[in-house]
């Protein structure tokens, strides 16, 4: 992390303010098995955290046999049981879909994705049902550890780029992308300063 604060130090004064201000980078890195981050990154999504951690301790409990139900677990369970979990019909069968790759090997291992490139792992997963380009963007950075990834369609990376900049307006994803063309080879840690940045905008101070 110290080289990659040195680097975005260098190449951005605004960012060498931000990063004074908000400190070290402590983004975590959970190494689970890219399957399991998939399953779990679909029962977060539309949900309050709090909401979506109850699901999946829900859904974990059917199996009381694994740590992480397996994708011939997930298979053999009936809709009925997903949505008492507190699944939507969608999200049932979203995870049905990443059992079902992960079953037939589209979805790698931890091992194996390692020897993939970002791009590779990205045009590998879009395919399997609820799963876009910002999850496997999220699976990289914070499941893989990759260092250099830019999630420029999310919305809070933009918002903190226009904040740090003091832009009347997000500047488009495409821009973000040659915009940030000089952070890399640290583009996950630039994306999680411009998550900081964001957040520092919805603090209201109050007056006094």
């Amino acid at each position: 992390m110290r080289a990659a604060t040195t680097h975005l130090k260098s190449v951005c004064p605004r960012f060498r303010a931000l990063i004074t201000r908000i400190g070290p980078c402590t983004m975590e890195v959970e190494k689970r098995e890219p399957y399991e981050a998939l399953v779990r990154a679909i029962a977060h999504q539309q949900l309050h955290g709090n909401a979506a951690r109850a699901i999946t301790a829900r859904f974990v409990a059917l199996y009381p046999e694994s740590p992480f139900p397996k994708p011939d677990q997930v298979l053999a369970t009936d809709d009925a049981a997903m949505r008492a979990c507190g699944f939507s019909a969608g999200k049932a069968a979203a995870i049905r879909d990443i059992a079902a790759h992960a079953a037939n090997g589209v979805v790698p291992t931890r091992r194996a994705a390692a020897r993939m490139t970002d791009e590779a792992l990205i045009e590998r997963l879009v395919v399997i049902r609820g799963v876009g380009r910002w999850t496997v963007e999220m699976l990289l950075m914070f499941t893989l550890g990759r260092m250099d990834i830019l999630p420029i369609d999310d919305f809070g990376v933009r918002e903190g780029y226009r904040r740090l900049h003091e832009l009347d307006a997000q500047p488009k994803p495409k821009e973000l992308g040659k915009l940030g063309e000089i952070w890399a080879p640290w583009r996950s840690v630039a994306s999680w300063y411009l998550w900081r940045a964001a957040d520092e905008g919805k603090t209201v101070k109050q007056p006094g």
